[in-house]
């Protein structure tokens, strides 16, 4: 294998794993803040993971972006992966990787510094995080050369399903609190 495919690979492979992390970062702090969790008697190290899964998307978001710039097959600078529609190649597809990239840098920092900010700050662009999956999936399905792998189209409809549902959980019963008669 020369050097040429293996950043092929490895931009390829970390996009589809950052996908999986992105999803699960976003699933786990769902489930997190609805009810299908009982959070009093969940243990300390469950919220911890959910930090430990912002952290890795991250570290994976990082790697693709190094390793896109890296690879000669298709060629990217600095500017075409950092700024959305400076790239001549997919623009669209590789816009909506770039605001989707930004926003877990957002949402990472702000939660580094959740103790700092005000929390709804912090809430605000945690929420965001809504905007992150949906570019990702767009960016994916855009630009993603396994869209016609249907275990990939699999993977991606079921934990999309998983996330709108969840969602879904979480605003209704934010929508119930907020409805229901204080004490």
């Amino acid at each position: 294998m020369s050097t040429t495919h293996l950043w092929w690979y490895l931009a390829r492979s970390s996009g589809l794993v950052l996908l999986v992390c992105v999803t699960a970062t976003i699933l786990w702090g769902l489930l997190l803040s609805t009810r299908l969790i009982r959070r009093r008697s969940l243990p300390r190290w469950l919220l911890d993971l959910h930090r430990f899964l912002g952290s890795l998307t991250l570290a994976l978001l990082m790697l693709h972006v190094g390793a896109l710039v890296a690879d000669s097959n298709v060629s990217f600078d600095l500017a075409d992966v950092m700024v959305p529609g400076a790239s001549a190649w997919r623009t669209g597809a590789v816009a909506w990787g770039i605001v989707g990239g930004w926003l877990i840098v957002a949402i990472q920092v702000t939660s580094w510094l959740r103790r700092r900010l005000s929390r709804s700050v912090w809430r605000w662009v945690h929420w965001s995080s809504v905007v992150v999956y949906v570019a990702s999936i767009v960016h994916a399905i855009q630009s993603g050369s396994d869209v016609n792998n249907r275990i990939y189209v699999s993977v991606a409809v079921v934990s999309g399903l998983a996330v709108v549902f969840v969602a879904l959980v979480r605003v209704v019963e934010g929508m119930a609190k907020r409805a229901a008669p204080s004490t």
